[in-house]
């Protein structure tokens, strides 16, 4: 329809968070509007520090049909895994 407002995914990061996290989709007319709708609607009680909208038509996902050919390269690559590196006892939320 051409009068209906873009839809908008929400993403809410927690008081206690370190990571955006998403919490459900909106439409409103401008990036403004969603964030103001999404504070009402998504934080009632306070819980979040920052929140990100994103329109829905500009996220580009992968099928999950494709999930073997996209990830299988990286197994054999340790390197890339956390487990390969040690880390410090002082090194906190990693």
């Amino acid at each position: 329809m051409k009068n209906e407002w873009p839809l908008w995914e929400v993403f809410i990061r927690s008081q206690h968070g370190l990571a955006h996290r998403h919490v459900g989709s909106l439409h409103a007319p401008d990036a403004t509007m969603a964030i103001n709708n999404a504070r009402d609607v998504y934080t009632r009680r306070n819980e979040g520090t920052s929140i990100w909208v994103v329109k829905s038509v500009d996220i580009t996902a992968s099928s999950p049909d494709d999930k073997g050919e996209l990830f299988d390269p990286a197994q054999s690559k340790v390197y890339r895994h956390p487990t390969f590196f040690p880390m410090p006892d002082e090194v906190k939320g990693l």
